[in-house]
């Protein structure tokens, strides 16, 4: 079963999903998903591999730098193919890796690294940092670079990050390997045991001018809006791919379990309830595949509508697997059921690339609101 985010998709989006969700079923099935969150080792080349044949990592990147995308639209090819990756609790931090792609492919540098990534030999992802925490400064005849990230999501298996500083010139983005001398990945534990997660930190790492990607300043902080309206779209996709999972198992143990000789889902109480998550869960999907449109056609109200998306998934998501729960009753809240890794799933993707918190107040400032 596929999510549908976009109703009638085009011939060549529809291949795309088709193909892309009988690779994930057969390649990391929730069998495996759940072996991993257990501790079982993890190798995502083959993976990757498969993944850039079927033209995930490219859907963001110009022709002409071997990306393309299905329909015209490849934030919206993106999203479609989010939103299946998160009904299936896919591993890789593909919304990072998607903003880093776009980057380099937008800003015309690192032509080496961009190739590496739509041919699917490593991860990359985007270190977003609400704080900018990170600082560069002057080195001698160069720049050092200091401070943190304090969550990144898959940082373990990514060989290159993206991030942004405080430097001499205004925000500066500098893309770096993650085993560059002075760079520190630290592992931390996470809600989300189907991901890995790790803090960034940076000790006097060298930077020269082949690191720096765009221009400083100005030019870069409208690069950032973009990442973030990009990072939005595609966090809320697979959140939305994770509802729409997680609900639809739930309504289907709502009509085959019974209860004083009637199924569950019959009973009153239910019935409201389940109604009231699929509209939850229906506003999502509209909104999350209406911003994915707009940002993708650069259309007036993409960062709206990016904003928009990303603070009401956020938190109906949450809300959405705590109804779930209300359905399930105990067998729920155990370790063998699959609803813990929704539930899961959707509280770390809520915070991921920006709180809802944090992209209303974005909202507000875009919309020219004191």
């Amino acid at each position: 079963m596929t999510v549908g985010l976009v109703p009638g998709l085009t011939d060549e989006q529809a291949m795309l999903v088709d193909a892309s969700a009988r690779f994930m079923e057969a390649e990391v099935p929730m069998a495996v998903v759940r072996a991993r969150a257990d501790g079982a080792a993890r190798d995502d080349a083959g993976y990757r591999a498969t993944a850039a044949e079927l033209g995930w990592f490219g859907l963001l990147a110009d022709e002409s730098d071997g990306g393309g995308s299905a329909s015209g639209n490849g934030v919206l090819d993106a999203a479609v193919l989010a939103a299946e990756r998160g009904a299936r609790l896919q591993p890789g931090p593909f919304p990072g890796h998607c903003v880093v792609v776009h980057t380099l492919s937008t800003t015309g540098t690192h032509a080496s690294v961009l190739g590496e990534l739509i041919g699917g030999d490593a991860w990359a992802t985007w270190a977003f940092d609400e704080h900018m925490a990170c600082a560069l400064s002057p080195d001698g005849d160069g720049l050092r670079l200091d401070g943190s990230v304090a969550v990144v999501a898959d940082l373990r298996y990514t060989r290159w990050v993206l991030l942004t500083a405080r430097g001499p010139a205004g925000a500066t983005q500098v893309l770096l390997r993650t085993d560059t001398p002075g760079v520190t990945v630290r592992s931390r534990q996470g809600l989300d045991v189907t991901r890995t997660w790790a803090a960034l930190e940076l000790d006097g790492v060298r930077v020269g001018t082949d690191d720096i990607v765009g221009t400083p300043g100005p030019d870069t902080d409208e690069l950032l809006a973009g990442q973030g309206r990009l990072a939005a779209v595609l966090t809320a996709a697979e959140s939305v791919g994770a509802m729409h999972t997680d609900f639809t198992s739930a309504v289907q143990y709502a009509k085959d379990r019974i209860a004083f000789g009637r199924p569950i889902g019959s009973f009153q109480g239910l019935k409201h309830l389940i109604a009231d998550t699929s509209l939850g869960l229906e506003m999502s999907m509209g909104l999350v595949a209406a911003a994915a449109a707009a940002v993708g056609t650069g259309a007036p109200d993409g960062a709206e509508l990016a904003h928009a998306a990303k603070a009401f998934v956020a938190e109906q998501g949450v809300e959405l697997a705590h109804n779930c729960f209300q359905v399930y009753g105990g067998i729920g809240y155990t370790w063998e059921h699959d609803q813990h890794l929704y539930l899961r799933r959707l509280a770390a993707d809520a915070s991921s690339f920006g709180s809802a918190r944090w992209h209303r107040a974005q909202l507000l400032d875009v919309a020219g609101v004191a």
